[in-house]
């Protein structure tokens, strides 16, 4: 499945506070090929990373000491940085749902809850690779469009039409 793409041409920015959940992003990407991962331990050595790296995909956790996702999101996604369209994969083991709107909120291109299984992981790469969003751009946002495709549904319908299901024979009333 990810034979088919040069993985080991692209390079990831891993931003996460906890040093095994680091080496377990890094071990996956390097078993489908990924050779340049590089790491940050929050989100300000993330930011300063991000100028001397300059990595095609960040993967960023979102609850870190310092300076966390949001405001890693918050600086990137900034219309005149230079990074401000780099594709970003939040992870967190936050799932709130008010969690998981402030991070698309803040650009996140995508969302993964932890822990991260390898298939998972590379279901967003692959998405955000093959699925790129276009960026929007209003006084009150910056970032990836969070509005999903929406995709009609293949199959056949088995929903009661609203008047059947309320329909009640008569027979059954006089009785």
């Amino acid at each position: 499945m990810y034979l088919n793409y040069h993985l080991d041409r692209l390079s990831f920015l891993v931003i996460d506070d906890n040093a095994y959940m680091r080496r377990i992003i890094r071990s996956i990407l390097h078993g489908v090929g990924v050779r340049n991962v590089f790491e940050a331990e929050d989100g300000a050595s993330g930011f300063e990373a991000m100028t001397h790296y300059s990595p095609d995909i960040v993967i960023l956790d979102m609850m870190m000491p310092i300076f966390d996702g949001l405001e890693f999101l918050n600086l990137i996604r900034s219309p005149t940085n230079e990074h401000a369209f780099i594709p970003i994969i939040v992870i967190s083991a936050h799932l709130e749902a008010d969690k998981i709107m402030a991070a698309r909120n803040a650009g996140a291109n995508e969302f993964l809850a932890k822990p991260v299984s390898s298939d998972q992981l590379m279901k967003r790469i692959l998405s955000v690779i093959e699925r790129p969003r276009p960026f929007v751009n209003t006084p009150n946002y910056f970032g990836p469009c969070r509005r999903r495709t929406h995709k009609p549904f293949k199959g056949d319908e088995r929903r009661l039409n609203i008047d059947e299901k309320f329909m009640v024979p008569i027979s059954s009333k006089s009785g």
